[in-house]
């Protein structure tokens, strides 16, 4: 597994930096076409207002570039792109390969996406097309060609945006053609793909390539490994199509960094392996203001989207300046709340701090999605609070510059893990591996120890600890990987489910590999027994919920915790060999957080600040101290010794106070 590349300056490939040009990337979506050409002097104006320096234009144009096959309509576009050079307003320019025009379903229904019960998905959204029809990449080819031969060399262009949130699935004919391909290029031959996916059981073995589909609607459960592959290739297909049009623009303008925008923690894609495939790494970011664990799934986003950056500084591309409209109720931010998640981003790496979008739309079906101007305006709460945001990052820009984020501790994830682990004859519904990732993390993030993301084949030696919270499969190489992690010395902490399964999703020998197992003292794992939604189950000094495991240890020793009460009263609940453990649990949120704060004192890994008030986190990018006040009541919060606020300006000495949704950023 190769790590993703980091700032670009090693490769020398362009990175974030050479858009950035010493800033703080400021703005979001423009959509000008949706407004007649008299408003966007008005935005113009109001951009330089709030400080916006940089605008993403053109994600959904195609149908006004491209209103016929063939024809290019690119006056608008030239004058737009003409306007925000003249403002030195920098313009991250997308392909809009995401949403074909409506001709192109009517001419081309081939190029229209089927579900899995081959119904089509027609136009009049977005994301409607066939990421292997040949038709739909000939003609996403065609005007990424001719959009990239227009403006590779405009002066306002900055960086290239491939497509919008990759996430289309297609189950149609030119798809199980491809499906075939890619499953020939993976195994040679029928017989190896026949035990691979292990078809002897249910009759379901394979004796031409012709029979092989993709998983579409059966009878009862798919084949797992069937489905694995199948997620394996969607992704790859997606890619495929990213990578063409990425090197096209490359093509006409190779200094000019090109990306596209992850959706937070999305099923659909490998994300290891497309952040290696980006200049910039960039996200999308949307937590709910109602959440109170909303700063906390921020932070999860922004140390995967960090690490998938190689630790480099990323893009946040998306983010809602208010409501968005998309949820059962859709409330606004609270005053303030903009902001601090703003400062959130940058605290954990962001170099860019973006929306969408600038203005509010009056029509579609986001028009009550919030924008950086609402529909209240330019008197409107959320532009003067914009106002006051884009000022602030422009203050902080010469201190974050180059300053990165320094993490200890590795969070395991694997997308190859995560779609096996799905499939409908799991062991138990409730088990979700995302949630138990966001439950270890927060553990993790309430005790102010800052986080990495890492993919178990990663070199994992930077760091002091290394937690899993759960790998249902793992390959040879990365169980080989932990192990050498273990023995060198480092601290590893594992959840429960883990080294279950081979890349094959083959259960392995006694159900979990043995190198695991001797690894952490196992010597039998007899049952599974996961818990219903609410049950709990009783341990030496915590409490444990959706998960438990009737395990025998090699060595009454390497026990740390039983089991108390029920069938599996006296048996281990967590052990600890060396520096190692393993928890057949998911303890509740103080007892998690406890026993990963106990393993990363003992591994040498402190927090960031001690004795902080609830509701406070605290980040160190470089030299500089990001406080934020999550809280809705004002806080002091003690840091010895003198700073100066780079927010206000003023000095701090010993102690700063953080109002509600409050934020300082400390220089020392």
């Amino acid at each position: 597994m190769r790590t993703p590349r980091g700032t670009g300056e090693e490769t020398g490939r362009p990175s974030l930096s050479t858009a950035t040009r010493g800033r703080v990337l400021f703005g979001g979506d423009y959509n000008p076409e949706q407004w007649p050409e008299e408003a966007w002097h008005e935005d113009v104006r109001l951009m330089k207002e709030a400080g916006v320096n940089s605008v993403t234009v053109g994600v959904f144009s195609w149908a006004r570039l491209e209103p016929r096959p063939g024809a290019r309509e690119f006056g608008w576009l030239d004058r737009v792109m003409d306007l925000m050079h003249e403002h030195g307003v920098g313009v991250v320019l997308a392909t809009p390969t995401s949403s074909p025009p409506p001709w192109m379903g009517r001419l081309h229904p081939e190029t229209l996406p089927r579900d899995e019960d081959g119904r089509i998905e027609w136009w009049g959204s977005r994301q409607h097309f066939s990421h292997s029809s040949a038709v739909y990449r000939r003609c996403a080819a065609a005007i990424t060609e001719d959009l990239a031969a227009r403006y590779a060399s405009h002066p306002a262009l900055i960086m290239w945006h491939i497509n919008n949130e990759y996430c289309t699935v297609d189950y149609g004919d030119e798809a199980a053609d491809a499906f075939r391909r890619w499953l020939r290029d993976r195994y040679g031959t029928v017989e190896a793909l026949n035990t691979a996916w292990g078809t002897a059981f249910w009759g379901q073995g394979y004796d031409d390539w012709n029979e092989v589909i993709p998983p579409r609607h059966a009878h009862y459960m798919k084949n797992p490994t069937h489905a694995l592959d199948f997620k394996r290739f969607t992704s790859d297909m997606l890619l495929e199509c990213y990578t063409t049009e990425r090197d096209i623009v490359r093509r006409h303008s190779p200094g000019t960094p090109v990306t596209t925008n992850f959706m937070p923690m999305w099923v659909g894609q490998d994300a290891w392996r497309w952040a290696g495939e980006e200049d910039v790494v960039s996200v999308d970011l949307y937590p709910d203001p109602r959440d109170p664990l909303g700063a906390q799934h921020g932070a999860l986003i922004q140390d995967m989207t960090r690490s998938q950056a190689a630790g480099g500084s990323w893009m946040l591309m998306e983010q809602a300046a208010g409501a968005v409209n998309w949820r059962g109720v859709n409330h606004p931010k609270p005053r303030g709340l903009n902001r601090l998640w703003s400062l959130q981003a940058v605290a954990r790496g962001a170099d860019a701090v973006c929306y969408f979008q600038w203005r509010q739309s009056r029509q579609g079906a986001e028009k009550f999605h919030s924008g950086m101007i609402g529909h209240a305006g330019e008197r409107g709460r959320t532009f003067q609070e914009i106002k006051q945001i884009g000022a602030e990052l422009a203050s902080l820009a010469p201190h974050v510059r180059d300053a990165q984020v320094k993490a200890d501790i590795a969070v395991l994830h694997d997308w190859n893990s995560w779609w096996a682990g799905e499939h409908d004859g799991r062991l138990s519904a409730e088990n979700d591996c995302a949630e138990v990732v966001r439950a270890w993390h927060r553990a993790l993030w309430e005790a102010h120890l800052t986080t990495a993301f890492a993919h178990p084949e990663h070199d994992l030696s930077a760091y002091r600890m290394v937690v899993v919270p759960q790998l249902y499969l793992l390959t040879d190489t990365a169980v080989e990987n932990l192990l050498a992690y273990a023995r060198a010395g480092g601290t590893l902490v594992c959840g429960f489910l883990t080294g279950v399964a081979d890349e094959d999703d083959r259960v392995r020998p006694g159900g979990m590999d043995e190198r695991l197992r001797a690894l952490f003292g196992i010597r039998t794992l007899h049952e599974w027994w996961p818990l219903d939604a609410g049950e709990k189950v009783a341990c030496d000094g915590f409490t444990g919920t959706l998960w438990s495991e009737e395990i025998e240890a090699e060595d009454a020793a390497a026990v740390e915790a039983r089991y108390r009460g029920g069938e599996l009263d006296g048996r281990p609940a967590v052990f600890r060999r060396g520096t190692a453990r393993y928890l057949s649990t998911l303890p509740e949120p103080a007892a998690l957080r406890a026993l990963l704060a106990r393993a990363a004192l003992s591994a040498g890994v402190r927090a960031v600040l001690d004795g902080l008030p609830e509701g406070v986190e605290a980040v160190r990018r470089g030299d500089l101290l990001f406080l934020l006040n999550h809280g809705r009541a004002p806080v002091t919060v003690e840091v010895p010794g003198n700073h100066r606020d780079l927010l206000g300006g003023a000095s701090v000495r010993d102690s700063v106070r953080l109002e509600r949704y409050g934020a300082a950023v400390l220089a020392p």
